[in-house]
């Protein structure tokens, strides 16, 4: 018993209202920059704003707590719950990569203090390099991601 064959399908036929090329296209994302910014955070909905951008943010945050410290590292994780005293943070350190757990009501300051890692043109910049690299034919090539600062 044999069944249809893959080239018989509906997509693959001449005529075909699917497009490959079209299907592998899929809009790009702005990314705002938010390196350096301090917002305001005088409402509970400012603050959530503020935190769900440091959560995508690829650099250092410091936050400033109601106590008076301050707490500096990579925002990795966020549980949002319905108040602020359910919702909480999760930061590695920037000193000694501990990992630490605080409530967003405990926060009063946010500030993007450390520079943002995907920000800028770094795929730009290392391609190139690429090429320089590639034509000067002096330096062995290699497709790993090298330091561009």
């Amino acid at each position: 018993m044999t069944g249809p064959r893959h080239a018989d399908r509906p997509s693959h036929t001449e005529g075909s209202p699917l497009n490959p090329d079209e299907l592998e296209v899929a809009p790009g994302r702005h990314r705002e920059s938010v390196q350096g910014w301090v917002p305001q955070l005088a409402s509970e909905e400012e603050l959530r704003i503020a935190l769900e951008k440091a959560f995508d943010y690829r650099g250092d945050v410091t936050l400033t707590l109601k106590n008076g410290g301050k707490i500096e590292g990579y925002l990795f994780d966020r549980v949002a719950g319905p108040s602020l005293e359910t919702s909480f943070a999760r930061v590695l350190l920037k000193e000694s990569n501990d990992r630490k757990k605080i409530a967003y009501a405990d926060i009063a300051a946010l500030a993007f203090t450390g520079r943002d890692a995907a920000a800028g043109k770094s795929w730009e910049a290392w391609v190139k390099k690429y090429w320089e690299k590639k034509t000067s034919g002096g330096e062995q090539l290699s497709l790993h991601s090298e330091p561009l600062d």
